[in-house]
């Protein structure tokens, strides 16, 4: 199975666990858009994936937090660089797009 970081929604939940723990509810409020079903999928696949860790609290109502793991956070510094990448470069790739439609 691929590594699920590069799909849309993993590196917004990695940057919205960032601060600390959160729970799916407080997940759902900045990631405006995304479905309970794909929040769930996503956040099962980053704890597969060793990215954070989901904890259960025996209360009442039940209570979960997702938290990001040291693997997790070592991720920020490549996705800072990915991002200042695509910003410095961002004129080129439009442009290399727009020549890719003008030649059909």
């Amino acid at each position: 199975m691929p590594f699920k970081v590069g799909d849309k929604w993993s590196w917004l939940i990695l940057r919205c666990l960032e601060a600390g723990p959160r729970r799916f509810s407080e997940l759902k409020v900045p990631l405006r858009g995304i479905t309970a079903k794909v929040l769930a999928q996503s956040l099962r696949a980053l704890e597969r994936d060793g990215l954070l860790t989901r904890t259960e609290f025996e209360e009442n109502p039940p209570r979960v937090e997702y938290e990001l793991t040291a693997l997790g956070h070592s991720l920020f510094g490549p996705m800072d660089a990915v991002c200042a990448w695509a910003r410095e470069h961002l004129g080129q790739v439009d442009a290399a797009r727009a020549r890719a439609e003008a030649a059909g």
